[in-house]
């Protein structure tokens, strides 16, 4: 009897990486093969919630159950290393074990250390980049220094890329002192960027053509987007009308119900995800901003943070062929 494929699939714990990576495994699941996500212990209440009969889960530890205190945001993801690189070992020697061992691990590109951990223990891997392709190229030139800092002159020159100003930059990238945590952990996605036979982005080719083509020509990168349910999309996942995780409280409902009183492309979206730490100066010019654009506006903060035969649907069914 033919082993069926198993795909284990690793998210980074926060909301913005593990419902695209959740939405994935849903897609990867509709192709045949076993998919498991891994999640971690801070998020395992809420993991709880995930309701598809496609995708099974399963939690690891990391760290965050220990009552260890950290200086700095750097010492924490170190910790956060150590700790997920000894639990992911013993799942993936576990799941050897049993009636259903993997074949592939799927991880998150901000751990670009898993790949490791797969290929010691007998499995192959592919990084899952969140981000888009235009934005994955910036932190690329950075990671092997074609975009300097402090900023020299007007404009960079990057591949596939308009001039890009400063201005144009990620802002933990012009000021690196704001997030150096977050400024590190961006850049060394790329430090094994040149070993993974598959790489996974979450886009499209009609969104950004030129730099995905620069990409794809050097790389072996797919895209697989946009990561969204599928009943937004194509409908062809059935039961699949949301993404199914919520690590905060959102009034969708009073949302949608604001939503539809509107005209289409009448509403301004307004979002900067649950890492960002917007100081009360940048919240107000943020607010005077949004009100004199004299557009409607929905601003979503943290209180506490595929057509059918398309290219994404494509690459999605070869990576399954190919395992």
């Amino acid at each position: 009897m033919e082993r069926k494929i198993h795909i284990l699939v690793l998210p980074y714990p926060i909301q913005g990486h593990i419902n695209p990576m959740l939405q994935f495994s849903k897609r990867l699941a509709s192709k045949g093969p076993r998919v498991t996500l891994i999640t971690t212990t801070s998020i395992s209440e809420s993991a709880q919630a995930i309701s598809s009969h496609s995708v099974n889960i399963e939690t690891i530890s990391d760290g965050s159950a220990e009552s260890k205190t950290f200086d700095t945001t750097e010492a924490h993801f170190e910790n956060f290393i150590v700790t997920v690189t000894q639990s992911l070992t013993k799942l993936i020697e576990t799941q050897n074990n049993s009636n259903h061992p993997p074949n592939f691990l799927i991880y998150d590109s901000v751990m670009p250390w898993a790949l490791d951990v797969a290929r010691q223990l007998g499995l192959d891997g592919a990084p899952f980049f969140t981000q888009s392709g235009s934005v994955n190229a910036i932190y690329y030139h950075a990671n092997r220094g074609a975009i300097k800092f402090p900023f020299e002159g007007p404009t960079a020159s990057l591949p596939s890329m308009p001039p890009l100003g400063i201005t144009d930059l990620p802002s933990f990238m012009s000021n690196t002192g704001s997030y150096p945590a977050l400024y590190s952990i961006v850049l060394n996605q790329f430090s094994n960027f040149d070993q993974p036979n598959w790489i996974f982005y979450n886009t499209f080719y009609d969104l950004e053509e030129e730099v995905l083509n620069w990409i794809t020509s050097q790389w072996p990168v797919k895209t697989i987007g946009p990561t969204i349910p599928s009943i937004y999309l194509d409908k062809r996942l059935e039961d699949d009308k949301d993404y199914g995780l919520n690590l905060f409280k959102p009034d969708a409902d009073a949302c949608m119900k604001w939503l539809d009183k509107m005209e289409t492309g009448s509403v301004v979206y307004a979002a900067f995800g649950s890492l960002a730490a917007l100081g009360e100066e940048q919240m107000e010019e943020i607010t005077w901003g949004l009100k004199n654009s004299n557009c409607y506006f929905l601003w979503e903060l943290a209180i506490e943070a595929i057509d059918e035969g398309g290219s994404s649907d494509k690459n999605i069914e070869e990576f399954v062929a190919n395992l």
